[in-house]
């Protein structure tokens, strides 16, 4: 990906338990582009524009179908599906707030399984002015800055948390290699049926999905750091049950097989956003 640029921002202090990071991308060729990208199990907020103003996207693919007409401004959904971003053929810049998985529900007061992989315009999220700023800052740094200022309001204004959903998050987190849905249950003493429940509504997806999807970027990082010369010691390392279940969540969230991947890792991009590649 060496004709595109990625900066990746922390957040600001005050949002750093919402916030997973800032990623500010640019490109300069008028070559277009089809960027695959790795679901991550994360929402967040894009705002992309062509050098001539218009919306940079053409159109995002997924295995169940394509979408078109993308707004230059959105919201979208935490996703479980690998989708190609369809880019025109020009330059263009974007800023994408990657949301912790459990933000919809703390930021926005929403259950999250409502929005999934959906998009949502500026005035379905109460952004109409902050995407009128956008448009008219002249560097990313103030259009950081407005970004930020609308998501610390958004996180006063909303009193709705779930500590211990969020608490799990981060237990699956640390633990990736080796985590399961009992191991939750036992740690947090909760029922299976309530974990399940809350967990949708607070995530937007089951445990054990968002478990897949985390311990598959957790293997693609592997694969990208060059520590493993081969895919089935990256699947010993994260205790998959054997390489047959290694290989099928690898090509169910990134298309392409592990064997593929390592011969492509070079092309590969992750950072803290998630893994993409052309």
């Amino acid at each position: 990906m060496s004709t595109i640029n990625f900066t990746v921002l922390s957040p600001p202090e005050s949002l750093k338990r919402d916030i997973e990071c800032i990623r500010i991308t640019t490109y300069e060729g008028y070559e277009p582009l089809y960027v695959k990208v790795c679901p991550k199990g994360f929402p967040g907020i894009v705002y992309q524009i062509a050098n001539d103003g218009s919306s940079a996207i053409d159109s995002i693919s997924v295995r169940t179908g394509r979408v078109f007409n993308i707004p230059p401004f959105f919201l979208h959904g935490q996703g479980s599906e690998p989708s190609i971003m369809h880019f025109k053929n020009k330059p263009y810049s974007s800023i994408q707030v990657v949301l912790k998985p459990h933000a919809l529900y703390a930021l926005f007061g929403w259950e999250a399984n409502s929005l999934h992989q959906g998009l949502l315009v500026s005035n379905q999220f109460g952004a109409s002015e902050l995407e009128y700023q956008l448009k008219s800052a002249s560097t990313d740094e103030d259009r950081t800055s407005y970004l930020c200022s609308f998501l610390k309001r958004k996180m006063e204004e909303t009193d709705k948390r779930d500590e211990l959903i969020e608490q799990t998050l981060e237990y699956i987190r640390d633990r990736i290699s080796s985590i399961s849905v009992k191991d939750i249950v036992a740690a947090f003493h909760i029922s299976e049926r309530q974990l399940q429940k809350r967990f949708a509504r607070v995530v937007g997806m089951p445990p054990q999905l968002y478990i897949r999807i985390i311990r598959v970027n957790e293997a693609l990082q592997l694969m990208k750091s060059g520590r493993f010369e081969r895919f089935v010691d990256i699947a010993c390392a994260l205790n998959y049950f054997d390489q047959s279940h290694f290989i099928r969540d690898i090509k169910a969230f990134s298309w392409l097989s592990p064997k593929s991947i390592m011969m492509k890792v070079s092309e590969f991009h992750c950072d803290e956003a998630g893994a993409s590649y052309l």
